[in-house]
């Protein structure tokens, strides 16, 4: 697969839902990928990207371009938070009060962040779980250092589709849900779907997706 592949199949899924492909997001997660990988896709006007290392986004961005835009969309150590920040424009992964509360101390400005929630079935996965997020939305509204502006969601991993797309139309039901009950929110960003399921997680309501192996991968 390549970089415009995954244009057309987000355009594509776009259309079969009645959306309009701008309406959609697209970073590209390149984990594991060296500086001179980035920087090809880079030249075709890509210019969010995402890393789940700390280490590894901290080595790679002194090489590239400086208007590339990074997302964290890892499992975020607490004593890696001092590190980090300075060098994201958004956290998708909220997803405990330990890191709250780091975040609250090492904020020089408002962090932009997702909330993470558990949608997929499997134990290993993080988050915050469905049940237990208006609670959270409450509390992160009371932190002048907490931006939140949306949530990000991973789904099982599965080829059953009826299961991946009921556990994105929980997420989106409960994004819409909260952002009619919270307007000064102004939540913009509904993260889920990957290389696996991002079209299914477009037409269940998107407005972000998470693509690496699908662009990378030969």
């Amino acid at each position: 697969m390549s970089y415009e592949h995954v244009l057309e199949r987000l355009h594509a899924a776009a259309y079969r839902s009645g959306r309009r492909p701008e309406e959609i997001t697209l970073l590209v997660v390149s984990k594991n990928q060296p500086p001179s990988a980035i920087l090809a896709i880079y030249a075709k006007g890509q210019r969010l990207f995402g890393e789940n290392r700390v280490q590894e986004l901290l080595a790679k961005k002194p090489a590239l371009p400086a208007d590339i835009q990074w997302h964290f969309v890892g499992h975020l150590q607490t004593n890696k938070v001092k590190a980090l920040l300075p060098h994201i424009t958004l956290l998708h992964s909220l997803d405990r009060e330990s890191l709250v509360a780091e975040l609250v101390r090492r904020a020089a400005a408002p962090v932009p962040c997702l909330l993470e929630v558990k949608i997929a079935q499997e134990p290993t996965k993080h988050g915050i779980p469905p049940a237990d997020v208006e609670r959270w939305v409450e509390h992160l509204l009371s932190l002048p250092q907490i931006r939140l502006r949306g949530l990000m969601g991973m789904a099982s991993l599965t080829t059953d589709e009826r299961q991946v797309r009921r556990e994105f139309r929980t997420l989106r039901q409960l994004f819409e849900r909260l952002r009619s009950r919270y307007p000064e929110l102004a939540w913009d960003i509904l993260s889920m779907g990957m290389s696996a399921d991002f079209e299914w997680a477009i037409e269940e309501g998107s407005t972000l997706i998470r693509v690496g192996s699908a662009i990378f991968t030969p």
